[in-house]
């Protein structure tokens, strides 16, 4: 599957309230990957986006083959290949001077690693919903992959990236305004 594309810019979405308040309905934490399950819980009450999809990012290897894996890999001299399954939150965000500086902040954050953090669209989220975005955390030549395979010191180094996006992104979620109302 085609993960990444191009920026696309907003557009007027009358529905986003609406569209938010389901997707918030519908939200069910315990599907989330327990280690994102705060974050997400933190970007449901930014009144500017709600959640799409997300994923913290899986490492499957030999004898190593859950694809809800959420253990960090461990030091072995014994793993050459390791099957990476991309870490990415997926975001419609509200065409507004609140979902436009979130924009900014999730570009900024992207800017830090480009060579393994991007932020992008998705042409089939958008297809869906209007105004959605993408940050991931993937080497940047694979960008448009959802699963790459990857030699194991590669897999350590994408997992360091992957924690510090994560907690860096939690970091950023703080710096904006929250609606305690409407979750």
């Amino acid at each position: 599957m085609e993960t990444l594309t191009a920026i696309t810019s907003f557009v007027r979405n009358p529905h986003y309230r609406d569209q938010r308040r389901k997707a918030l309905d519908r939200l069910d934490i315990d599907t989330i990957d327990a280690p994102i399950v705060p974050l997400i819980d933190d970007l449901a009450r930014l009144p500017c986006c709600f959640t799409l999809q997300s994923c913290y990012g899986h490492f499957l290897y030999k004898g190593q083959e859950d694809c809800n894996n959420v253990e960090a890999l461990p030091i072995s001299a014994a793993i050459s290949r390791v099957e990476y399954r991309i870490a990415y939150v997926a975001l419609c965000l509200q065409n507004s001077d609140l979902g436009e500086s979130l924009f900014q902040d999730l570009s900024g954050l992207a800017s830090t690693n480009p060579e393994y953090i991007q932020f992008g669209c998705a042409e089939w989220f958008w297809k869906m919903q209007v105004n959605s975005y993408a940050l991931q955390v993937e080497p940047e030549r694979f960008k448009t992959k959802d699963r790459i395979v990857v030699d194991y010191q590669e897999a350590l180094h994408i997992e360091k990236v992957r924690n510090e996006f994560f907690n860096e992104l939690g970091r950023m979620i703080e710096n904006h305004p929250v609606d305690n109302k409407s979750y």
